[in-house]
């Protein structure tokens, strides 16, 4: 019944309309978020905020995005970053590899008694790690 309704022009325009409609409901989702985890915005701006969106959706959004779409842009890079730090902390961690101060003060300690660098050198060293 419905293959002899439509057509493949109306079959393609319902899969652009509807691609779209999910794009749209993304930059919806993404401009909340980004209005909750601002920290440069207060309460009563985040509430202006979100009221636009709502009672204006398409308006809304679009302000936002020229508004403060810099902003949103650097909230995503640090938070990228931030969840790139974490990975590598944890893989670091659980590879081993993370390099604690004892295994440090080990290893200079190592370098020292083969000769590889001086007491002076190995003071200074070992100053860093235990600061650090």
């Amino acid at each position: 019944m419905f293959a002899t309704e439509w057509g493949v022009g109306q079959v393609l325009w319902s899969m652009i309309w509807f691609t779209l409609f999910f794009i749209w409901i993304w930059l919806v989702i993404s401009v909340f978020a980004d209005i909750f985890r601002s920290d440069d915005l207060g309460g009563f701006a985040k509430f202006l905020w979100v009221a636009f969106v709502i009672l204006t959706p398409y308006l809304g959004v679009f302000v936002y995005l020229i508004a403060r779409g810099k902003v949103m842009g650097r909230h995503a890079a640090e938070q990228a970053a931030a969840v790139d730090a974490s990975q590598r902390a944890y893989i670091q961690e659980a590879a081993g590899t993370a390099a604690s101060p004892t295994i440090e003060l080990e290893r200079l300690a190592d370098l020292r008694s083969n000769g590889a660098i001086d007491q002076s050198e190995f003071d200074r060293l070992k100053a860093r790690v235990v600061g650090a």
